[in-house]
């Protein structure tokens, strides 16, 4: 266990999904004079007439959504990146300046939209596990829908019915390209740049594989290969709930901690903690129990804040095509990134420095403590 001492002086932490180290400043107790977020005080309508995404109501491209009850998936109408675009071939010289260090390549892909629940005043956070359930369901089928037949996970995937409709694609789920990877996030609240209340998220797969996925991809093998087959956040899962220092819910196949190397005050991350590929290998019961966790990280942010709480919430897994080492390093888990630094609603911003202090001169294990003693409650009491 890392000496006490850490907590009084400036030092490196070393995050091995990414093979980087990121700098803690000391504690500083200090008033926060940044910006603050007063508490969610609008009551929003169950059902929103002007909203494109609640039941019954018209979209930007004039499709109807159908009288969903849970989830409901549809090709985003404002799609990032999209499966038909012209062609881009760099007019550069090979070995030219322009070639070196200004490069570019072609990403093509398909943007999904998944709302979670027909309510538009409801959120993660306020939807029981049980209502959460169907989310995941969803997730895991349009993840069947798009992995590679050559997948060793194909042959636990099972055969998907699952048909977005699109404006454009005649409600295929499949197209002529085998896509890399799929990235599966909610961005909740303004905060974070949503543009809509109502509770959803998004799916893009892609032919390229994201950074961030990347990074944690290379540094998963590298720890498979050097500690002998080991899986790094199976051992990293197993550290934190027997240390129970970070850890903020635990049930029998998930972890959730706000981990060692965060970079944000409050930052958690969920981890299966059976070596899990992809939600493909989840059992009915792990799928449950992915949905309680869900539950709680998302509830005890609102609790903790007395607000609706904005995040960006992302799930890594094995991506949709890859080689058999790719596959077998690869560890599913879901990071929180939040918006807040304190319970004083005190906006948190990186600093140029890529140090994550933030403007109270806390590290995101200063608030560790508080954050692993969210209220279980609708209220929250004082400490």
């Amino acid at each position: 266990m890392p000496n006490a001492i850490l907590d009084d002086i400036s030092h490196r932490r070393y995050n091995p999904l990414k093979g980087s180290w990121i700098l803690a400043g000391k504690l500083i107790l200090r008033d926060c004079r940044g910006q603050q977020e007063a508490a969610t005080e609008t009551e929003l309508p169950a059902h929103d007439p002007s909203c494109y995404l609640c039941p019954g109501n018209r979209r930007a491209q004039g499709e109807v959504n159908p009288d969903y009850e849970n989830t409901y998936v549809f090709v985003n109408d404002y799609s990032a990146v999209q499966e038909l675009q012209a062609e881009y071939q760099p007019t550069e010289a090979i070995g030219s300046l322009s070639s070196i260090l200004l490069r570019a390549e072609p990403v093509t892909g398909k943007c999904y939209v998944i709302t979670f629940s027909r309510n538009h005043n409801l959120t993660l956070a306020d939807l029981p596990p049980a209502s959460i359930l169907p989310v995941i369901e969803t997730w895991t089928s349009l993840y069947s829908a798009h992995i590679s037949p050559s997948s060793p996970l194909a042959k636990v995937s099972l055969p998907t019915t699952l048909t977005p409709t699109s404006h454009y694609d005649g409600n295929s789920t499949r197209s002529n390209t085998q896509y890399r990877f799929m990235q599966i996030f909610e961005n909740k609240g303004a905060a974070m740049g949503c543009s809509n209340p109502h509770p959803h998220g998004q799916v893009w797969v892609t032919t390229g594989l994201p950074e961030e996925p990347g990074l944690e991809l290379e540094q998963l093998k590298k720890y498979h290969r050097e500690q002998g087959g080991a899986h790094l956040l199976v051992d990293y899962a197993s550290l934190e709930s027997c240390q129970r220092k970070r850890t903020v819910f635990e049930n029998p196949a998930f972890v959730a901690c706000c981990p060692w190397w965060a970079t944000w005050p409050f930052e958690v991350m969920i981890i299966s903690r059976e070596h899990k590929r992809a939600l493909p290998d989840f059992s009915d019961d792990e799928k449950h129990m992915l949905a309680e966790a869900i539950s709680e990280v998302t509830r005890r942010y609102d609790n903790l804040f007395e607000t609706q709480f904005p995040y960006s919430m992302g799930l890594h897994q094995a991506p949709l095509e890859g080689t058999e080492q790719e596959m077998e390093a690869s560890h599913f888990h879901i990071h929180f990134f939040p918006h807040f630094c304190g319970v004083q609603r005190c906006g948190s911003f990186l600093l140029a420095t890529n140090s994550w202090q933030s403007l109270k001169g806390t590290s995101p294990l200063n608030k560790q403590p508080r954050g692993c003693a969210i209220a279980e409650e609708n209220s929250i009491g004082q400490d």
